[in-house]
């Protein structure tokens, strides 16, 4: 390299600004796990990967390099790094990186130089680096916040009264997913490198806070598992328990499970959304069949395809009313009423979604 270019190492800053940066590592990598507002502008493709890291195993870094060149050359490297160049016309103050900021985001560094003149900075010691980083500070974070955890029966509210609450952790968003059998969204779930990551961003940003806010999680919310020093001190903190009756919870889950989950599936594919939303709710509902038993689960089945045939007949939901509080009530409240027993000693307020956002008020964590 002719020229020492700019390295980024603080990375406190770079997450809580939001930094965009491109990931210069190969598709494959990128998709295993990557950093929020990140875009992947490989260097090299997954093939081409492959070939340089067979060559350096076999003949050594000297000829590697030299076969990357041949690989990347010409148009292939003009055509990449246009692409590099149309991001930092967007993003002036962003940032890029490879794995671990050595060979491949210093190469790319170079060509945009000597390309343009810019000194496009690179995160020094690169994705490692800044996942070694993240790792460490949820763990710091946890060990030094006060956490205090929300409760409550299936569909009480928890997910909107957090909203309301700025030094939320929201895992079930940061997870894409609503934690139970009928959880799935219209959209994948993250992996678990990139759930960790945000997660890490999340309470780096607030850890200034005296307390963090968490809704009661199991070990999973989904496929993707909650990293130990989060369960381990959300299982023990203060419990508060939002309570609602049985009325409000079946309009909550009426809304979240049902209109909103249609209008999602629709607004993702006009022509299929139906259909989609269709097999959402028979493959939730297969998902709870062993502890529902055969004949509950066969009548419930019938129950859900009858609603929604009247959907399609009179664009009503309503079939799906007693369904929701079936669910509510015989399915879910029994396993909450087992699993809160376990708790009760942790609980310091009970109370309606208003009454629970005052208590917090008065505890000065709002």
């Amino acid at each position: 390299m002719s020229k020492s270019l700019t390295q980024l190492q603080d990375f406190r800053t770079l997450v809580t600004s939001d930094t965009p940066m491109f990931d210069t590592r190969a598709p494959i990598e990128f998709t295993q796990g990557a950093f929020p507002h990140t875009q992947n502008l490989p260097l090299m493709s997954d093939k081409e990967r492959e070939l340089v890291g067979t060559c350096y195993k076999n003949k050594g870094q000297d000829k590697a390099i030299l076969l990357g060149h041949e690989l990347v050359q010409g148009e292939a490297k003009q055509a990449r790094l246009d692409i590099w160049l149309e991001f930092i016309k967007k993003h002036p103050d962003g940032a890029l990186y490879c794995f671990r900021g050595g060979m491949r985001s210093q190469i790319t560094q170079q060509w945009i130089f000597e390309a343009t003149g810019i000194d496009y900075p690179r995160l020094k010691g690169g994705y490692k680096a800044l996942r070694r980083y993240l790792i460490d500070e949820t763990d710091r974070i946890m060990a030094n916040t006060t956490a205090v955890v929300i409760g409550g029966q299936t569909g009480c509210g928890k997910t909107l009264l957090l909203d309301q609450i700025h030094q939320q952790i929201d895992l079930e968003g940061l997870a894409n997913h609503r934690g139970s059998a009928f959880g799935n969204t219209t959209t994948p779930q993250p992996t678990q490198i990139s759930f960790e990551n945000e997660l890490a961003i999340e309470l780096i940003k607030k850890q200034d806070y005296s307390h963090l806010i968490f809704e009661d999680e199991g070990a999973n919310v989904g496929t993707v598992h909650i990293p130990d020093c989060v369960k381990n001190k959300t299982s023990q903190a203060d419990l508060i328990l939002l309570e609602a009756t049985t009325q409000e919870r079946v309009q909550v889950s009426m809304d979240a499970y049902v209109i909103h989950m249609h209008d999602n599936f629709i607004a993702q594919d006009v022509d299929q959304g139906f259909d989609n939303f269709a097999n959402y709710w028979l493959r939730s509902l297969e998902k709870i069949q062993k502890r529902l038993g055969l004949e509950r689960y066969k009548a419930m089945k019938l129950q859900v395809q009858l609603a929604l045939n009247n959907y399609q007949s009179t664009n009503n939901f309503d079939g799906f009313l007693p369904i929701v509080e079936s669910l509510l009530v015989d399915y879910y409240d029994p396993m909450y009423n087992y699993q809160i027993q376990k708790k009760l000693d942790r609980v310091i307020f009970k109370g309606n979604s208003q009454e629970v956002l005052d208590y917090i008020h008065s505890l000065s964590i709002s």
